[in-house]
């Protein structure tokens, strides 16, 4: 997952490949207060793990719940309907999934509870749930604005005579959270009446169908009322597995339908037509803008159709989620498309009308938003759009929506700010995404950051690409690396075995990760810092057809959204196009202090005079050396360290980093 203050997406020019999707946030949260209510142990499979999830697993468990991992299975031991503890300080986050319809299980069922979030979920509102708890005599306060989170949960005095009415023209939540607590206190035959149109209504079917799994049949009269059978009683379905999330399937249905070459496909494994998620409609709206969508029960395949695509004018009551990506679909349609009846997007994560508006604006779209509807005209002509940084109001889909702009035909990056966001429903998106999308090389962004022995160069470096989410190489440990590999493959490093190490050194697979330096699935770390491994890299970088090897091998590392590269030849050799080099460098009298700490904290004895001694005699030879001779390149920026620290250093090459970006400074 990103965990950057940013991510900058650069241009993306299609895409194809096979994206498994996690499971379903709506049906995940469900699934596990059914089977926290109901009795025996049931085990969950293909369980999200999200925010959301973990925000609901943790509240089961205050409660009494034991819940234990076996492998990938999540396994929960049931309450049957008795809370083993009745007192309880709740944290819910942002989950609307786990705070509504906690609220009314806790309510029905009695205790001391509070129940609170972040500061939107207390703007989020919860007042007609409240409300129709309190007819049926339950004790719920509000400890902060009357209508919305903080609660605070007592006793009940349960009358159950009278149908209960809940409105259902502000969320389905309100309805779902109803459904699932009353079975607790059925003893008698309970109806809910709804006022008002219920909106999201795939929702509904969504929790009348995981009832029917964990043994509670509502009766229905069409959307007006739902009633609950007296002795009503939870029964855990032993296994049960949980839907791939059709909301998060409309992003690469999306890119399938917009960025897919000739040829190629987008195909989704884990959900399909047989889905019980409303928001697997979106595949019709997908195909009424031109995408090309076959399917199969727990797969779909996606490709372009016609393009420009096709304007749209949708009543989105049934995918109301799933809906927000028709949005950005629209930037790539052929005239003005209008999504209607959405008004619950304004009592979601954020204000979503109003968030969509802002951002695709920003982009160069003319759009018009109303109470319940959004109108979206993209950019005239290409040079219309606009490079943009897009605030994501801690809502994920506002995130993973609008990274489907980095397609835009202008060829402008995206900037997605906080996209550690996704973490609510789907936290490695941006992983997802990028592993299907296509572009080329001179779009994916390489910043080389050159100088001498310990000047620094590795941390500052390593450091950057952390702060950006980009990936990481070390170009040093490469001949560390292919010395390694080349004695493990039984070869003397000499001239005899050129040939050998040059061919073994093309394929190697390297990769940096967190710190350490991976050589398939050996960790190297510690094994290329030895002294020894320092003198066979010197005789491997003495071997032409190694090092030319070494450079196609260094190439591999520019992968999408992007590359910090260090070394001694980054910017003139191996990356002589890149769009920021830095030279780092220092005294070689604080050179030598550095490199004299880090060997003492390793118990080698040295003095300062020798290290200092030894630094210029290797900025000698390395600075006159026949091949990619040690130098700053013609266009670096010269970064002299010598008495910054670290941190430093590194905002420093991020600030003329954030300078070269349209997006300008953060």
């Amino acid at each position: 997952m990103y965990a950057t203050p940013f991510l900058d997406l650069p241009p993306l020019e299609s895409a194809q490949g096979t994206v498994v999707l996690p499971g379903s946030k709506s049906i995940s949260n469900r699934v596990l207060l059914l089977a926290a209510l109901s009795g025996g142990t049931t085990r969950v499979h293909d369980l999200l793990d999200s925010d959301d999830t973990r925000v609901m697993l943790d509240a089961l468990a205050q409660l009494g719940c034991g819940i234990r991992r076996d492998g990938k299975v999540l396994e929960i031991d049931g309450l049957a309907g008795q809370l083993r503890n009745s007192q309880a300080d709740l944290f819910m986050g942002n989950a609307g999934t786990a705070i509504r319809p906690l609220t009314a299980a806790l309510a029905v069922l009695g205790g001391d509870f509070s129940l609170h979030g972040v500061p939107r979920m207390h703007e989020r509102p919860i007042g007609d749930l409240v409300d129709a708890l309190r007819q049926l005599g339950c004790q719920i306060a509000y400890t902060g604005q009357d209508g919305y989170p903080p609660l605070r949960i007592g006793q009940p005095q349960l009358k159950l005579d009278a149908p209960i009415r809940v409105r259902g023209d502000v969320s389905s939540q309100f309805l779902t959270a109803l459904l699932m607590a009353l079975p607790l206190v059925a003893q008698q035959d309970v109806t809910i009446e709804v006022v008002g149109e219920l909106i999201s209504k795939p929702y509904i079917e969504i929790t009348l169908n995981l009832l029917a799994r964990f043994g509670i049949t509502v009766q229905r009269n069409g959307w007006a009322s739902f009633t609950i059978p007296a002795g009503s009683r939870y029964q855990s379905p032993g296994d049960i597995h949980v839907e791939a999330d059709a909301s998060s399937a409309s992003y690469f249905i999306a890119l399938g339908a917009l960025a897919t070459s000739t040829g190629g496909q987008i195909r989704i494994e884990g959900v399909g037509a047989a889905s019980i998620q409303g928001d697997i409609r979106f595949v019709e709206a997908a195909e009424h803008m031109g995408a090309r969508i076959v399917s199969g029960p727990n797969w779909l395949e996606i490709s372009r159709g016609s393009w420009p695509l096709k304007a749209i004018d949708l009543d989105c009551n049934h995918i109301p989620d799933a809906a927000m990506t028709l949005a950005v679909m629209a930037l790539y349609a052929d005239g003005t498309t209008t999504l209607r009846n959405i008004a619950s997007w304004r009592v979601k994560e954020t204000d979503r009308i109003a968030a969509m508006a802002t951002e695709l604006r920003k982009l160069g779209a003319t759009v018009e938003e109303g109470a319940d509807y959004i109108r979206v005209t993209p950019p005239a002509v290409v040079a219309d759009w606009k490079a943009a940084s897009i605030h994501t109001y801690d809502d994920h889909r506002v995130a993973m929506c609008f990274s489907l702009a980095a397609f835009n035909p202008a060829r402008l990056p995206v900037r997605i700010e906080d996209p550690k966001c996704v973490a609510k429903t789907f936290p490695d998106y941006f992983e997802a995404l990028l592993a299907l999308a296509r572009t080329a090389d001179c779009h994916i962004p390489v910043i080389c950051i050159d100088g001498p022995t310990a000047s620094g160069k590795g941390t500052v470096a390593a450091a950057l690409a952390a702060k950006l989410g980009y990936h990481f190489l070390d170009s040093g440990a490469m001949y560390r690396i292919t010395a390694l590999a080349a004695l493990r493959a039984g070869l003397s490093i000499t001239a005899a075995d050129e040939a050998a190490i040059a061919t073994l050194a093309k394929t190697l697979p390297v990769r940096f990760d967190a710190g350490k330096v991976w050589l398939g699935d050996s960790d190297v770390s510690e094994a290329i810092r030895t002294e020894e491994a320092g003198m066979n890299a010197s005789k491997v970088s003495a071997l032409p057809s190694v090092r030319l090897a070494l450079v196609d091998l260094q190439h591999s590392f520019q992968r999408l959204p992007g590359l910090v590269a260090d070394g001694r030849d980054m910017g003139t050799v191996i990356f002589p196009d890149a769009p920021l080099k830095v030279y780092l460098t220092a005294t070689a009298a604080r050179r030598a202090e550095r490199r004299y700490k880090q060997l003492i904290s390793k118990g080698i004895s040295t003095t300062l005079e020798d290290l200092r001694a030894d630094l210029e005699a290797r900025d000698a030879r390395d600075s006159s050396r026949s091949t990619a001779p040690l130098k700053p390149a013609q266009d670096a920026l010269l970064l002299d360290n010598s008495d910054m620290t670290i941190e430093t250093s590194v905002d420093q090459v991020l600030g003329w980093w954030q300078s070269k970006q349209p997006f300008g400074m953060k």
